[in-house]
């Protein structure tokens, strides 16, 4: 256990600036009055969310150098990051992980997208080109979206089109053979809404910071479109459809540096179709949504003889498929102090995987209820909920046998107004994570000669958070203190029998901390025509303890940060000046190919990143010339987030876009 009374009273700092009566005005800032979806599935703006929540805005996004929603993340300091050269990249937060591959079923973090399960667990799948936002809730979702979502709930929201229609296209080049292009569009007329965008991008393999050439870490190409259309009638009703696609070919998956595989390679896809139905009275009293998904996600992996580095290749391909399909529907009801949303979700996994090889069927029924009342002139919020799942978990291959599980989840939480720009608020959630097919009814003998015997007594997974948070916003200065406390136990693993192999509930563990955020823009503060904005987000877990053997749980930072400085003058300039570190983690050393592992610390590094961007050539109705310039790792650092597979060098970048 480790307590450090001087960081919370540091965070609180940031927290609670000086309040007098005399401050509250009418023009509280944009972050109290934000209108976010994902804390109860319908909209409401952040100051009635009793849960800990971070949006990153159109602006966050159009400034950072990310090219994916996972190195989008990874800015943000949220927790310990797992990502490695062959589009692969895992977030934690509060202690708990996105999955790291394959189906998002066995994750801790969910993963959304326009408020469904993403059905991958890889968020470099996840490109940034037609994001709007990403509103991240802290803590548990499970009463809102089921098994997962334990640690946070990460929803990924696409552009809808609005305002006159136009287009764009733009090439980008940068160091080690990095080439994109691509083109976006977006408009509404006639109630036809149309947002999208399609690129492809290249990239050679690349240096590291201390200048050795990581071979296999590029890949042939990725190619990536998005699409969000819809038709409005009866004002207030929408038929929309969204189409999302992500395909890599040949990407590089190079092994640890000391023992670079020169030929393993991967083929990765995953692709998605939603059609929504969105409407309310004219009142807005009554609201309602229904939707259908389906969508596959696959990765195919090489790994032939002839470099063999590991000495583990085989020539073999192997797959791990999932398909998903789902629909949801709900409804609503506002009175203005009292809101109800009610609603059913389905959902069918089919996983494929031929290294066990298995094939596996989990199909979930879930019923919700969200309630929310205001007292005392609406300064006094109230919100619960409740959550009933049913599974129908069944082995398809190679040996045919099926279980059922339920589970009830709840979550309560208080938000108290002391003022306009000033909140303070407690949640209560629980989440689950629900055993796995093969973790209950398996009944097959791997290629490995290992025979495997599912475990119909499991239970699900379970955690219990507690939280208590304030937040201050006005005239351009946000603050924010948030912390928590996790219980959690029944962790499922894998352990050894007499025969062979089952899983048992072996784990539990408690984990606790503190998440803080300040931002000030000085050109509101000073009334300038320019936003100057510095800004820090700060992670630091003060327990992470495994209660099985009281030792810290490894792979998971004490201290994670974001801090720098963005600039906007609203006439087609801004820049941003980044930096992300990431602590020390006890980890277990596999890359020395001894077992046991030895157990060592790792990390504890900071990486800056810089972008800029300038209006350069405005032809007003014929459109636009936009230069921008990126430069990453600025100071060529020579860090990994995964011990033995160090990440680019110093990389530049420049981008020529048309906009009409």
């Amino acid at each position: 256990m480790r307590r450090k009374t001087i960081s919370a009273i540091f965070l609180l700092s940031l927290a609670a600036p000086a309040v007098s009566p005399a401050a509250e005005t009418d023009d509280a800032t944009r972050s109290l009055d934000e209108v976010v979806v994902t804390a109860a599935r319908v909209n409401e703006p952040v100051r009635e969310v009793s849960a800990d929540v971070m949006v990153i805005s159109p602006e966050e996004i159009a400034t950072s150098p990310a090219r994916n929603v996972g190195e989008l993340l990874t800015e943000k300091g949220l927790g310990a990051v797992s990502l490695y050269p062959g589009e692969l990249i895992s977030i934690n937060i509060r202690g708990f992980r996105t999955a790291t591959s394959g189906s998002d079923l066995k994750a801790q973090v969910l993963v959304l997208l326009n408020g469904r399960r993403a059905g991958t667990g890889n968020l470099a799948k996840i490109m940034t080109n037609n994001v709007e936002r990403v509103e991240i809730i802290r803590g548990p979702g499970a009463v809102q979206y089921g098994s997962a979502a334990m640690g946070g709930v990460i929803n990924i929201i696409t552009r809808q089109g609005k305002g006159s229609p136009s287009a764009g296209v733009y090439g980008k080049i940068g160091s080690y053979g990095y080439y994109e292009s691509g083109i976006l569009g977006e408009g509404e007329k006639s109630g036809i809404d149309f947002s999208g965008s399609f690129s492809r991008t290249t990239m050679d393999d690349y240096d590291t910071g201390s200048g050795h050439r990581f071979h296999n870490s590029g890949y042939d190409h990725i190619d990536s479109y998005s699409v969000n259309a819809g038709y409005s009638f009866l004002d207030n009703q929408r038929l929309g459809i969204i189409l999302n696609r992500y395909y890599a070919d040949e990407i590089g998956t190079p092994g640890y540096l000391s023992s670079n595989d020169l030929d393993n390679n991967k083929d990765s896809s995953t692709h998605s179709v939603d059609i929504i139905y969105d409407g309310s009275s004219t009142d807005e009293v009554f609201a309602w949504q229904m939707r259908y998904f389906t969508g596959k996600d696959r990765d195919t992996s090489f790994d032939p003889t002839v470099s063999n580095a590991s000495g583990w290749d085989d020539d073999i391909p192997f797959l791990l498929k999932t398909d998903m399909r789902g629909a949801q529907a709900q409804a609503s009801i506002n009175l203005n102090r009292f809101r109800l949303t009610g609603g059913l979700d389905w959902l069918d996994y089919e996983v494929t995987s031929t290294y066990d090889p298995t094939q596996t069927d989990s199909e979930n029924y879930a019923a919700f209820l969200l309630a929310q009342a205001k007292f005392m002139q609406e300064r006094l919020i109230f919100d619960g909920g409740l959550r009933y799942d049913v599974y129908d978990l069944e082995v398809i291959h190679p040996t045919r046998s099926d279980e059922d599980d339920n589970n009830v989840t709840a979550s309560a939480g208080l938000v108290y107004l002391l003022t306009k720009t000033l909140k303070v608020r407690a949640h209560y959630g629980e989440a689950f994570i629900m055993p796995g097919p093969d973790e209950l009814a398996a009944d097959f003998t791997s290629d490995f000669g290992v025979h495997y015997e599912g475990n119909s007594d499991l239970e699900p997974e379970t955690s219990k958070t507690y939280e208590g948070g304030i937040n201050y916003s006005n005239k351009g200065l946000n603050a924010g203190l948030t912390y928590f406390f996790t219980r959690y136990k029944d962790k499922i693993e894998s352990v050894a029998t007499s025969s062979g192999q089952t899983w048992e509930n072996v784990g539990k563990a408690e984990i606790s901390g503190f998440e803080g955020e300040l931002s000030y823009d000085l050109g509101a503060h000073f009334g300038w025509t320019v936003e100057i904005r510095p800004y820090v987000n700060l992670t630091y877990l003060d327990r992470f303890e495994d209660l099985d053997d009281n030792r810290d749980l490894k792979y998971l930072s004490d201290w994670n940060a974001s801090y720098g400085i963005y600039a906007n003058n609203y006439q087609g300039f801004s820049a941003r000046l980044n930096f992300t570190y990431t602590g020390e983690q006890t980890i277990e050393d596999w890359e020395l190919g001894t077992f046991p592992a030895p157990v060592k610390s790792f990390g504890g590094f900071t990486v800056a990143d810089f972008t800029v961007s300038k209006k350069i050539l405005d032809f007003k109705k014929n459109g636009s010339f936009t230069l921008s310039g990126e430069i990453t790792n600025l100071f060529d650092t020579d860090y990994a987030y995964v011990k033995g597979y160090p990440m680019p060098g110093r990389m530049f970048f420049v981008t020529l876009a048309y906009n009409y």
